[in-house]
């Protein structure tokens, strides 16, 4: 009789006794999933069982892993003791539990799911902490934060305020400064503001110091007080000496500043009185003596409150042409044409400098002898050369006394001729180029009778 050993994972092993199998010899029909089985129905059936076991185990191995589950000898499962299946370390350990994440959808109410922060409106309530929390502290309920600006030191607050002083040179603005200022907290420095503002002003445009006045006028009572403005002017007389360097003209422009402030009531009118007899430095006496004088002649009618001018921008035109038709006839008599670049550039009008042109070419034409003729072309090349008239500028000068050279030859019977000679001179020069001097009308000759044209006077050509 022919026996062989079972294979452990056999499923026709017989019973065991005290440690031993015995193997039956029983013939061998049929095979499921690599399992030997009996031709039994119920060996079979059981066979099954078995075998969908073992995939179901297979597959939930994974998963299952931490579990520590087993098939017995009889293809039951058994469960390991490491740990439960609904303990916390087996939902740690299930790398495909859900917990209750569901899919990612959003939920039905629409204020969940990934990418969601919540429902739109909805607001959190602030939390409230416990009375009985072991961290209670009953001085932190209600409390009210400040937000606190450390005061400015000297060197902040010279880089924080130049800026703001600058910027409104250029927009004029002194609601803006007086909020900027109050945003600061400038502590002790406050005096300091009056006093940075002058010594800026000093460097800069006649209409930058009205600005200035304006400024501090407008500052007194809301940012500063008149102590704050005595302080400062005080500590601008005492450096004198070293503002002298940068701007020689120091102490009458401080002086001016100092009418302008009592004129204007942010300093007391006894101001310039305290001094007297306890000035030592010259620049000092200098300075209070040209304030005595602006205030003096203030009574006779001087008006301080315009003592430096208006900016170009804002001055009317009409003033703009008798300034410039003024410095035209001082330029004339003197021959001074530094002192005539110097006032054309204190006007602050660079937009308006073919009016200065227009002007000259006219008085040109309305002069009688060479002497204005070859003074203005002195003149156009210098402002040419020194570029304080830009070529723009001068090409259009040219171009409106073209444009109304038939009204001025009315008044002028030669205009045409001198106004080709002028023009001629300045291409010869180099004040224009060629484009505009081909662009200088002339008056068409008379013709006569036999000509064909009865006599009439042809319109001029350009």
């Amino acid at each position: 009789n022919d026996t062989a050993d079972d294979l452990s994972d056999s499923f026709a092993s017989g019973d065991e006794d005290n440690g031993k199998s015995a193997i039956s010899n029983k013939n061998i029909n049929n095979e499921i999933n690599g399992n030997w089985l009996s031709s039994s129905s119920t060996s079979i059936h059981e066979a099954r069982l078995k075998a969908k076991a073992k995939r179901r185990l297979r597959k939930n191995s994974s998963r299952d892993s931490g579990r520590g589950d087993s098939l017995s000898d009889n293809g039951e499962i058994i469960r390991g003791t490491s740990a439960a299946p609904t303990s916390p370390k087996s939902k740690l350990l299930d790398r495909k539990s859900r917990l209750g994440k569901g899919r990612g959808l959003p939920k039905k109410g629409g204020a969940g799911g990934k990418g969601v922060w919540g429902r739109s409106g909805e607001v959190y309530e602030p939390e409230e902490v416990d009375e009985k929390d072991p961290n209670y502290d009953e001085a932190q309920e209600n409390c009210v934060y400040e937000t606190v600006v450390p005061p400015l030191d000297e060197r902040v607050f010279e880089k924080t305020v130049t800026p703001i002083v600058q910027e409104y040179f250029e927009h004029g603005d002194t609601n803006e400064v007086a909020e900027l200022l109050a945003e600061l907290n400038l502590g002790p420095m406050r005096s300091e503001v009056p006093s940075l503002a002058v010594s800026l002003a000093l460097e800069a445009k006649a209409s930058h110091r009205e600005l200035t006045s304006r400024l501090l006028a407008d500052l007194c009572g809301s940012v500063l007080s008149r102590s704050d403005m005595e302080n400062s002017f005080d500590k601008l007389l005492r450096e004198l000496p070293d503002l002298v360097l940068d701007t020689p003209g120091a102490p009458q422009l401080v002086g001016q500043f100092i009418a302008r402030a009592v004129s204007d009531q942010i300093l007391s009118e006894g101001y310039i009185e305290g001094y007297k007899g306890r000035v030592d430095c010259e620049y000092t006496r200098a300075a209070l003596d040209r304030a005595a004088v602006l205030l003096k002649m203030s009574m006779g009618g001087l008006r301080i409150d315009n003592q430096w001018g208006t900016g170009g921008g804002q001055r009317p035109v009409i003033q703009l042409i008798k300034e410039m038709n003024l410095l035209l006839k001082e330029y004339i008599l003197s021959g001074d044409s530094k002192e005539a670049e110097r006032c054309l550039r204190d006007l602050e009008v660079p937009h308006f400098h073919h009016e200065f042109v227009y002007e000259a070419i006219v008085m040109v034409l309305e002069s009688k002898g060479e002497k204005t003729f070859k003074m203005v072309l002195q003149l156009l090349k210098s402002l040419s050369t020194s570029s304080i008239i830009t070529v723009d500028q001068m090409r259009r000068g040219y171009e409106r006394v073209y444009m109304d050279i038939a009204e001025i030859n009315i008044d002028v019977p030669r205009a045409y001729f001198i106004l080709e000679q002028f023009v001629d001179e300045s291409f010869s020069m180099g004040i224009i180029d060629v484009k505009l001097r081909d662009l200088c009308p002339c008056r068409g000759r008379k013709r006569f009778v036999s000509e064909g044209d009865g006599g009439v006077v042809k319109l001029e050509s350009y």
